[in-house]
């Protein structure tokens, strides 16, 4: 249903902006639930270095997420690590009804809304009426992706092109293993998107296997977006 598609990007930001430098840790991660779909669980762990949380679905999609704002034209770096001991069975990116991932990180963007196709503004309000909230105006998400897919490649949403994902990883090579990441989203955005990104409003993370009814299980650690003056 595209509705839950865009819930699951819903990190629109209506509160006051911290001052810069932004720093995601400096706010609260809160859940967010999808509506009629099931709750992946998150808990917290630390394994050494890697402080954060295990991720289990089954068959559902929930995020959670921090809510910030980093103002257009300053350049943050993403940093995180994942791990997965096993891909989800018949998960393909991109896939109608396939378009699952085992480890999703979600940075949420805001822009004129006015701009938008009318069909996207459609959708939007449609989402809004059924969730509370606003989608951001783009969505872009790093993902683990299946054995064919291609590392660094763009995949388009199959049901919007308000949300794009970059795959980091690709097929079975790395399971079991963290792996860590630092990211300049202004320039995978510029590449995703092809576009001037708005303000950041959001950053999540999201394990979900909602299209193929699948098991999938995640970790993720050192989560954050930083910026300097």
């Amino acid at each position: 249903m595209l509705v839950s598609v865009f819930a699951m990007t819903l990190v629109a930001c209506t509160h006051a902006p911290p001052s810069l430098p932004v720093k995601a840790a400096d706010s609260p991660w809160e859940e967010v639930r999808f509506p009629g779909k099931r709750v992946t669980t998150y808990d917290p762990i630390t394994q050494g270095r890697f402080v954060g949380w295990q991720a289990s679905a089954q068959g559902s999609a929930s995020m959670l997420r921090r809510r910030l704002h980093v103002p257009q034209g300053v350049e943050p770096t993403l940093r995180f690590a994942w791990k997965t001991n096993a891909l989800i069975p018949d998960a393909v990116v991109g896939v109608v009804d396939k378009d699952d991932a085992v480890t999703s990180v979600v940075v949420a963007f805001d822009g004129d809304h006015q701009s938008l196709s009318l069909k996207n503004q459609m959708l939007f309000d449609l989402a809004e009426m059924v969730t509370g909230e606003r989608p951001p105006y783009a969505s872009l998400i790093y993902v683990w992706g299946h054995d064919q897919a291609t590392i660094e490649s763009v995949v388009n949403s199959p049901r919007t092109d308000r949300i794009r994902k970059i795959v980091l990883e690709a097929g079975p090579a790395h399971l079991g293993q963290w792996r860590e990441y630092e990211r300049n989203v202004i320039a995978d955005f510029k590449r995703a998107f092809g576009e001037e990104p708005g303000p950041i409003i959001a950053l999540g993370i999201m394990t979900d296997a909602d299209n193929t009814g699948g098991r999938a299980q995640a970790w993720y650690a050192n989560v954050d977006l930083t910026t300097s003056r």
